[in-house]
């Protein structure tokens, strides 16, 4: 069983754990590790300056890293980050204006077209099986369509 009595927590564990989180944030980005990187960064500054004991310092990340997230999250909802692909994670917006083929018949406004290798629901005017229409729209997972 480890021996904790004369175990020594530094400032440069804290400096360490900032950089490995700082990195981790870089490699796989989902602005969520900056914010424990930059807790941990100011628990280090607050270990140098004051000295803590490695109880106090724990204390003092786990506060910091939820406040850290907490005003991060805050900041982020005022300040979204901008895409130039204003289709992203929505796939059915990004399928708009692509000619498609009929696989079911759409009758009375509905059938299925065929987009990739998946069939999906479209609506819009009669259309024969086989034949091409164009995709004009997106409603939930149903697409808009018209004859080519």
């Amino acid at each position: 069983m480890p021996d904790f009595q004369n175990f020594e927590m530094t400032y440069w564990v804290w400096f360490a754990a900032a950089a490995v989180l700082a990195i981790m944030e870089i490699v796989a980005p989902g602005i969520f590790m900056i914010w424990l990187a930059m807790a941990a960064a100011a628990t280090g500054l607050a270990t140098l300056v004051f000295g803590f004991g490695w109880e106090l310092q724990l204390a003092v990340f786990a506060i910091l890293s939820v406040v850290a997230v907490f005003l991060g999250r805050n900041f982020l909802k005022r300040n979204p980050v901008e895409t130039s692909d204003t289709g992203l994670n929505r796939r059915g917006e990004r399928l708009v204006g692509q000619l498609v083929k009929v696989v079911e018949p759409i009758a009375d406004g509905r059938g299925h077209v065929q987009v990739g290798d998946s069939p999906w629901l479209a609506t819009g005017p009669d259309a024969a099986a086989g034949s091409m229409v164009r995709i004009t729209g997106v409603d939930g997972a149903t697409l808009k369509v018209e004859p080519a």
